[in-house]
């Protein structure tokens, strides 16, 4: 009893103040908007085409939406989801959506009707904001309120109050949007982003990328990919302009970054390849930063850029990750280097973000594989710019959190100065007489040749080394290489073991955000065997 009365004594002395709502605000991303839109009424905020909206304007539509979706009946933490490409309308759902209570779902603009339909039912979503363009992708579902872009959504705008409603947010931790993944294996899972996590990941951005005050921003990266990698929370931050793109065209894209004065982007390699490779590509005399990501962007793309004058971010994650989760520059001291060294050092995934917490590489038993640049491992990830979860999906969701971590299934090797850089996804790794081959690596060495524009390489299997790589190339419009000079080219770069025995010219098969569909390059050349590897 003693105890007990010198303990609460104990509590009720401490010289620490106890936590108060004077002391603390729930992290929330919409709130930029407003402090945007008060600091900068006049400033321009959204520029699509001919159309030109200052922060004030788009607050106001913001508030008129957040309050029609309240009185017509949204309840906290319903489902609405958006089929729209990168248009003015997406950028308001980014804000109007957790504003009103509700959970985003953006959905990728390239999937099947079939998977659109699962992930409206996944989701539950009970209201559906589609572009006319896309809405022949959209089957009726029971309790789906279907609103198209155009005189529908404006309407739904015109309607509501621009003083906007109070916000239902009382913990940072409620989801704000649930995000598909790509579903290149099995059927999409549904990864759950906070309110915490998006507000830290977009101040991430802010600083990674480097948006300091008022950037002129470029949407090339689709906005439904990981909400744009908070991008639509990010940018707003640092008021600066979102110049909305439909669709990715390198010819629009070049006449946009010297028109609009544009000063960020961000896109796959694939993207990057079309644009340095455009007729029209060429030095603006001005900085230009772009984020790359989706895969480990070869030496000789990076070296390219360099020559345009586009300063290359090179950032790695995933849709748990609410998109990038590492970061890598060129540092000061690299000058110096030749710009063939600088791209390769440049190629590595990096460091965590400032938001995150570290990333460790690790084998099997959870350990940390040495700091060697040789060993690897499988990257795994903690902190806030981790998924809370898969929507409705406990057991994936435990076994994606094993030894409270999130594994992430890609491996890397560990450098002394402490960056990690890919070499492989598990399932990619190519094991030849007992040798494992990156098929990263055989890639990046391919890619620097001349008349090569993007490739990929997966293992086939041998009967005498078990497995071999097999590259499949795309090549540049115009010009010309048979296998017998890609295979020359690499066996005057790589050990011969790595390669390639065997040579295919094609166009590569691509997720909507870049990726290159490795299983169904592999699928055909495995095609009557019972496992994959051999």
């Amino acid at each position: 009893m003693e105890t007990e009365t010198h303990g609460a004594a104990t509590q009720a002395s401490s010289p620490w103040p106890a936590r108060s709502g004077v002391s603390r605000a729930e992290l929330d991303p919409t709130r930029f908007l407003a402090r945007s839109a008060t600091l900068y009424p006049d400033r321009i905020a959204v520029v699509h085409g001919e159309l030109r909206r200052t922060y004030a304007e788009l607050a106001e539509r913001v508030n008129r939406l957040v309050s029609s979706l309240r009185r017509n009946g949204l309840e906290q933490h319903e489902r609405i989801a958006a089929l729209c490409p990168n248009v003015p309308e997406l950028l308001e759902l980014h804000h109007a959506v957790p504003q009103a209570g509700g959970v985003l779902v953006a959905i990728n603009t390239r999937l099947s009707r079939r998977e659109i339909t699962h992930i409206l039912e996944h989701s539950g979503a009970r209201l559906l904001f589609v572009d006319d363009e896309l809405a022949p992708l959209v089957d009726a579902i029971d309790g789906l309120e279907v609103v198209r872009l155009g005189e529908a959504y404006e309407r739904l705008v015109a309607q509501g109050d621009p003083a906007g409603v109070p916000s239902l947010l009382r913990d940072e931790e409620e989801p704000i949007a649930i995000d598909y993944t790509s579903g290149t294996t099995g059927s999409p899972k549904g990864v759950v982003y906070t309110y915490r996590g998006a507000y830290l990941n977009a101040l991430g951005e802010v600083i990674e990328a480097e948006l300091g005050h008022h950037p002129v921003y470029l949407w090339t990266l689709p906005m439904f990919h990981c909400n744009g990698w908070c991008f639509p929370w990010a940018v707003t931050a640092a008021g600066g302009t979102h110049v909305c793109l439909r669709q990715v065209d390198p010819g629009l894209i070049w006449r946009l970054f010297r028109e609009e004065g544009v000063t960020h982007y961000n896109g796959s390699p694939t993207v990057q390849i079309a644009l340095v490779n455009h007729p029209d590509a060429g030095p603006l005399g001005r900085p230009l930063t772009a984020m790359v990501a989706a895969a480990p962007p070869s030496p000789a793309l990076l070296a390219r850029m360099e020559e345009l004058g586009i300063r290359v971010v090179h950032v790695y994650g995933l849709t748990e990750t609410y998109g990038p989760h590492t970061v890598r520059r060129a540092e000061e001291d690299w000058h110096a280097l030749p710009v063939e060294e600088r791209a390769r050092l440049l190629s590595r995934q990096g460091y965590a973000y400032t938001t995150a917490d570290p990333v460790r590489v690790v084998d099997e038993a959870m350990c940390d594989v040495p700091r060697d640049g040789e060993t690897m491992g499988e990257v795994v990830m903690r902190g806030n710019n981790v998924m809370s979860g898969y929507f409705d999906d406990p057991e994936v969701t435990e076994t994606a959190f094993k030894g409270g971590w999130f594994h992430s299934g890609d491996l890397a090797v560990w450098h002394p100065d402490g960056a990690i850089e890919l070499r492989d996804r598990g399932k990619d790794v190519i094991i030849s007489g007992g040798e494992n081959i990156s098929s990263i690596e055989v890639e990046q060495t391919i890619s620097a040749h001349p008349a090569v524009l993007e490739c990929a390489v997966v293992a086939i299997p041998d009967d005498r080394w078990g497995e071999r790589p097999k590259a499949f190339v795309t090549l540049k419009e115009g010009a010309s290489a048979t296998d017998a000079e890609i295979k020359a080219f690499c066996r005057d770069r790589l050990a011969h073991y790595k390669c390639p025995d065997a040579i295919e010219f094609r166009a590569l098969p691509k997720t909507s955000t870049g990726k290159v569909q490795k299983f169904a390059l592999r699928e055909p050349e495995w095609s009557g065997r019972a496992r994959r590897i051999n």
